[in-house]
């Protein structure tokens, strides 16, 4: 499955050059990474940001995200946010900043 590039890209750009931040193909889409936990990526047209179990709620009540299943079954703490909401660079740094911020909560890899 291919991914959407220019969100990747625009991903990219939000996160800059930190040096906790690594990239990796998985899911057959790209992934950001935070000190070795995922934080964000993108399948498809759609960015998969992990909000942790606290967040999800709130997460799902937002526009365009529903519950991440990529395999069938439900992701407990992650949303995945349709491309369309996400057509504006502040909604997009809203997800981003979330989910980085999750990951960087996490003990490093």
């Amino acid at each position: 499955m291919a991914y959407d590039e220019g969100l990747a890209q625009r991903i990219r750009e939000h996160l800059g050059a930190q040096d906790h931040i690594t990239e990796k193909r998985m899911f057959g889409g790209l992934s950001f990474l935070c000190g070795g936990n995922m934080a964000v990526g993108v399948i498809g047209d759609e960015l998969i940001v992990r909000v942790g179990p606290d967040g999800a709620a709130a997460a799902l009540s937002r526009p365009g995200a529903r519950v991440f299943d990529f395999t069938g079954r439900p992701m407990h703490g992650w949303v995945a946010v349709a491309a369309s909401a996400l057509a504006e660079d502040a909604a997009l740094h809203g997800w981003l900043d979330q989910g980085h911020g999750y990951a960087l909560g996490l003990p490093p890899k």
